[in-house]
């Protein structure tokens, strides 16, 4: 090599050596991931042509990595690609490689609407740090041959600096993640003392679950008390939200782990899980999810679930930060349920729609006063006779449809000034408040009456026994005691259920 030729040698081996320490006191200063992404591409732009250039991070557990950084001449474009790590020649060999022409026969990645429009030589390098590979960076040319070997070591060395930054940015943004977590926590913990309100306690958790995760969604599904294999959703929130009273039937392997082994469960792609009822997948789009059981006294009473529109999302500290959100949860609920009903989060039940036994109790609390004045009152109460039958052979789901039926049809024939609530299980009540005992019986002859013909009960030849009281101020003094009698004449009504069992109806 002649003098000319090493001291140009050595003059670009100084210029290269001098932009990489450009761009490493650039990207020191930039601790945010998004910023830190923005200014790798616009350093590593500068210095190399970069029609197409990508940042993939990748997850060696899982043998995944994720586009985080996409642009494409010059414009920035949100991309949800995911790929195994181990196809990648990058990844996996953890070697720079250069590709000359015809980038889809190396399949490192695709640029362009159409093929006629796909990039044609590539440089890619990974992002190695103390042994350990974070991801890769590439950048891509439209045009054939564009780089040479000198321009694949400058990728490297930006490689190599750009993994210290993101380490670092990594380092910083999981400190900040841990205090904002910290907080929430104290907050939930502040829940213990501040609130009694079951309702108020779970919407602080949905706060903790999406600011911390930072995740779409956040639920707490509430199990029934006799059964911790059927959720119904209490509280949602993110900007997916599920609707009250939403059903669940967690029976089969997702229930096995959280209810038998009281362990979390991930959904890697939510949109191909055969875990997830249709009825339920039909309010998310897609993504991926996690759960965590909420365990109150020694029992499951719920789950803990957050979602993210982005498929392959949680990672194991993901799903161990939701296990202490839900454990802390599960504190706040134990200490709501020691002053309120757990059963009665608002006064709606969230299967039926109608007013629930708490809003009952205020309603008579209120009625009975009343009529002990002179107002007239009655009481009926309905018992769907069978009713375990029909949940052990059809299976929870059916059952629910036909309670929520049946209720339709008390809450139809009902007028505004009278209450029908849900009592609990197959049991409702309808009270009312000014009217004599042979105006609750016309109702229940229109019960009975659209009970016959109702195109979910009435195929199932589902009928309903009934306990009928009126207020008795010479014997009665609360509302216990009009309720028991009612519920005495209904176990009447079953008695004589045995002898007339062609009625619809019986009381």
């Amino acid at each position: 090599m002649s003098g000319a030729d090493a001291r140009a040698t050595r003059s670009t081996v100084g210029d290269r050596y001098r932009v990489l320490l450009d761009i490493g006191r650039t990207l020191a200063g930039t601790l945010s991931s998004e910023d830190l992404y923005a200014a790798i591409y616009r350093e590593t732009a500068r210095v190399l042509e970069a029609s197409g250039f990508y940042i993939s991070l990748y997850d060696q557990a899982r043998d995944l990595a994720t586009i985080v950084f996409f642009a494409d001449r010059g414009q920035l474009q949100r991309v949800n690609v995911s790929y195994r790590g181990s196809d990648s020649e990058v990844i996996s060999r953890r070697k720079a490689c250069l590709v000359e022409d015809r980038l889809t026969d190396r399949s490192l990645l695709f640029l362009g609407e159409d093929e006629s429009d796909c990039t044609r030589s590539a440089i890619s390098a990974p992002l190695l740090h103390k042994g350990r590979i974070l991801g890769s960076i590439s950048v891509q040319s439209y045009q054939p041959g564009a780089y040479t070997a000198e321009d694949l070591d400058l990728l490297q060395g930006l490689a190599d600096i750009s993994a210290v930054a993101i380490d670092n940015a990594d380092h910083v943004a999981e400190l900040e993640r841990r205090r904002r977590e910290a907080e929430q926590v104290e907050e939930i913990g502040r829940a213990l003392t501040s609130s009694l309100d079951p309702k108020d306690v779970l919407g602080k958790v949905i706060t903790a679950v999406t600011e911390v995760l930072n995740v779409d969604a956040a639920s707490v599904w509430l199990t029934e008390p006799d059964n911790a294999y059927v959720g119904r959703v209490a509280e949602s929130g993110g900007t997916v939200v599920l609707p009250v009273g939403l059903t669940w039937d967690f029976t089969g392997p997702l229930g096995h782990r959280l209810v038998d082994e009281r362990s979390p469960v991930v959904l890697d792609d939510l949109a191909t899980s055969t875990a997830i009822p249709t009825d339920v997948l039909e309010h998310l789009r897609g993504g991926s999810g996690m759960g965590a059981p909420l365990i109150v006294g020694d029992r499951v009473a719920g789950v803990l679930t957050a979602g993210s529109r982005r498929v392959r999302h949680f990672t194991a500290e993901d799903t161990a930060v939701l296990q202490r959100l839900a454990s802390q949860a599960s504190v706040a609920l134990e200490n709501a349920r020691l002053h309120s009903n757990l059963e009665a989060l608002s006064l709606t039940d969230p299967l039926t729609g109608l007013p629930n036994r708490r809003r009952l109790q205020i309603h008579l609390d209120k009625e009975v006063p009343a009529a002990r004045r002179g107002r007239e009152l009655a009481v009926v109460i309905f018992d769907i006779d069978e009713f375990k039958h029909y949940n052990d052979t059809l299976g929870h789901l059916a059952g629910d449809d036909l309670l929520r039926a049946f209720a339709q049809i008390l809450d139809d024939e009902s007028r505004a000034m009278n209450l029908v609530a849900r009592y609990g299980g197959d049991e409702f009540v309808s009270v009312f408040s000014d009217e004599s005992i042979d105006g609750a019986r016309l109702y229940i002859q229109r019960v009975s009456e659209r009970l016959a013909t109702d195109e979910i009960l009435a195929p199932r030849r589902i009928t309903v026994s009934i306990g009928l009281a009126e207020f008795d101020r010479t014997i009665m003094h609360t509302t216990e005691d009009i309720i028991r009698a009612a519920d005495a004449d209904m176990y009447r009504a079953k008695a004589l259920r045995a002898t007339e069992p062609d009625q619809a109806v019986s009381s």
